[in-house]
């Protein structure tokens, strides 16, 4: 799919990695660019058409579907992490919170969005994923179950959106030097690289874009034993 002439709609579009995909879509000539955001006053960019866009709200979304008939490509960015255990106290609280948004989110968006897909052509979705979608850290637990969940979630969209000739793209980077990520102290992504190598996956029609070096090496030890991600789990116990 090309870029220039395209029509996109990019979630979490007011900071960090969504104003970066605003900002490098206009390099590459989209003809239209939504830029949502819960405040839509908080878009700083200019020569996007701001929308305002709750992706936990029902009514946002039926808004916001019924406004981007013209939508060529839907980019599922916004995210929240919570952070914290599974066996802490609140964690079932922070779960669903975190799956409202990075999972029920983006499935509810592209499902609104198919027919409008379909009829212009086919399109694409791109789900921004994440590294912890194939492996879990117990700070960000149950952040990583519900990146988990999205993967699987673009992976059945790609099987059903196949036959109307829309491309699904999971997009998986590890830490991206955002204000999300500030109290990280390990290495980090560009948003500049993570924009970039999604948009020429995109153009290329590639179904899954590895962000950096840390998310490439994820990926391609999954075919392995579980201890090589784990390997306290085969440690000898007291």
């Amino acid at each position: 799919m090309r870029i220039e002439g395209s029509v996109v709609l990019v979630t979490g579009a007011n900071r960090g990695l969504g104003a970066e995909y605003v900002r490098q879509l206009l390099d590459r000539g989209a003809a239209k660019v939504y830029a949502a955001a819960r405040n839509p006053d908080s878009i700083q960019v200019a020569g996007v058409v701001p929308v305002k866009l709750d992706v936990t709200n029902s009514d946002d979304i039926a808004a916001v579907v019924a406004q981007c008939t013209d939508l060529t490509m839907l980019i599922n960015n916004a995210g929240v992490v919570i952070g914290g255990r599974i066996l802490a106290e609140n964690a079932l609280e922070n779960a669903k919170s975190e799956f409202e948004t990075n999972v029920w989110g983006p499935m509810n968006l592209a499902t609104a969005f198919a027919p409008i897909l379909a009829a212009n052509g086919g399109g694409a979705v791109v789900n921004v994923l994440s590294a912890v979608s194939w492996m879990s850290i117990k700070e960000v637990a149950t952040y990583a179950m519900s990146k988990s969940a999205a993967w699987s979630l673009t992976n059945g969209l790609r099987l059903e959106m196949a036959r109307q000739g829309t491309l699904v793209v999971a997009v998986h980077p590890a830490f991206i030097d955002t204000d999300m990520a500030a109290g990280v102290d390990m290495p980090k992504t560009s948003p500049q690289q993570v924009v970039q190598r999604t948009l020429d996956g995109v153009e290329a029609g590639i179904p899954e874009v590895l962000a950096d070096d840390t998310s490439a090496f994820v990926k391609s030890s999954l075919p392995k034993h579980i201890e090589t991600f784990y390997p306290k789990v085969s440690a000898p116990r007291p």
